[in-house]
Formats: structure tokens, sequence, C-alpha cells
């Protein structure tokens, strides 16, 4: 399982939209051994000899003179998380529709960061009543209501 954690610091204009105290919201996605691996891997900075998938992708995406500029978890269904790259080459910009796991381990390669929705947030979260020190999910370009900000 993969948790996207946002803190919400009960400040105003600062909430995730999960309701609650201040504390730790995670966002909980199930997610196969593989993806886990490359996310593991990435987030320790080990580099291999050749690329793999994801590494392949960050190429392909760079190499057409691309950018990752955010992923957004979109929503869940039947149990099953979906997320969008979005992705800018020039003034086009192309939205991929891809599983969060694998739109996370890019994301973290092209250091681009990860949105959902408040209203995600709220149906699919989990308060763990650990306080936390960062800003709140809802506080990110936008405002209240925009895609909360996550790290991985």
């Amino acid at each position: 399982m993969l948790a996207l954690t946002s803190v919400d610091t009960g400040e105003p204009g600062a909430e995730s939209g999960a309701g609650g105290g201040p504390g730790e919201r995670v966002l909980p996605i199930w997610i196969g051994p593989a993806e886990a691996s490359a996310i593991a891997m990435e987030l320790a900075g080990v580099k291999f000899a050749r690329p793999l998938t994801h590494d392949l992708l960050k190429q392909v995406i760079l190499g057409l003179g691309a950018d990752l500029r955010k992923v957004i978890i979109t929503q869940v269904k039947d149990n099953t998380y979906y997320a969008e790259l979005h992705i800018y080459r020039g003034d086009a910009v192309i939205q991929i529709d891809a599983r969060p796991s694998d739109s996370i381990a890019v994301a973290l390669r092209l250091k681009a960061p990860i949105y959902t929705s408040d209203s995600l947030l709220a149906l699919t979260s989990v308060d763990t009543g650990e306080p936390g020190a960062e800003s709140g999910a809802g506080g990110g370009p936008g405002g209240p209501g925009a895609p909360g900000k996550f790290t991985p």
C-alpha cells in the first residue's frame, strides 16, 4: 500500500476538506510490488545502469521537449483509483489516463507535484491522528477547493 499524506493544520484556508481537527491525512492506495519497488528505489536515490520503465518514460517526455507539470489523482471507482499525467509541450496540454502508482513513480523522477481534490480526500483518506508540521492540502495553488497538493 502506498500512503500519500497531507497535513491539516486547522488553519482557515488550509483545510484538506477531509474534516476533523489538526492531524495528518493519508490517502491509502494499494499498488503492486513492482510499482512499490520503483517508487522506493527513486525515493532512496538508487540508480541503475540501464533505465527502468519509469525512467524510460521520463526520458521520452524530456526527449520530446515536454514537461510533466503535475499528476492528479482524479477519482476512485469500484475501489480502483484513477490518475492523470498533465504533460505540457509548447502550448499543448496532453492529459494521459494512468494508474496512480505509475503516475507517482514518474512524478518523483521528474519532480512534478501530485494533487487530488478535496472531495476525493474527504471520501477516501484516513486520519492518522498525528499532528503535522506542513501546510494543508487545500492551501496549494488555487486555494481552498483546488486540488490538494501531496508529497509522496
